[in-house]
């Protein structure tokens, strides 16, 4: 794998540039690019993506990343990171109907509602689902363990 370090000393051979003047040419201090180059210190994200544009390479390919120069492409954690389409405002929703629940004999309503949420298969699956779950997991055999612990005196009675 090629460090930044290496990458940043064969682009600048390339185009026939003593470190001065790749320095002088990118309004750098005298030494960066030597510190560069030798690994001493790493370029800021400004200097970074100067260097990029310079060479006209894509930072990836600059940061050793990648082995295509593709100037101007973004790698896919540079896309990842991209500022999101603004999204639109969403439309304003109609008032829903009013649902109308058939009360129980105890007047409040509430007791239907429940008895047929408990009733639904969908419901008793994912309870059953959640309940095993919780049973599987360490803490649920603690208190299981915890459980038959307290039973078994009774059942040697």
């Amino acid at each position: 794998m090629v460090t930044m370090a290496q990458r940043i000393e064969a682009l600048r051979t390339e185009k026939n540039l003593s470190r001065p003047a790749l320095a002088s040419a990118l309004g750098f201090p005298r030494m960066a690019p030597e510190k560069f180059e030798t690994g001493r210190q790493t370029p800021s994200l400004d200097q970074q993506k100067k260097l990029a544009a310079f060479f006209n390479v894509s930072l990836p390919y600059l940061r050793g990343e990648v082995d295509e120069r593709g100037a101007g492409e973004l790698s896919w954690l540079e896309k990842a990171y991209t500022e999101p389409d603004p999204v639109p405002a969403p439309a304003p929703k109609k008032p829903a109907a009013p649902v109308v629940v058939a009360q129980s004999e105890g007047g409040s309503g509430d007791g239907a509602v429940f008895s047929a949420l408990v009733n639904s298969k969908s419901f008793q699956t994912m309870i059953r689902s959640v309940v095993l779950d919780v049973l599987r997991s360490p803490e649920g055999q603690d208190i299981l363990r915890q459980a038959i612990r307290k039973e078994m005196p009774n059942n040697r009675k």
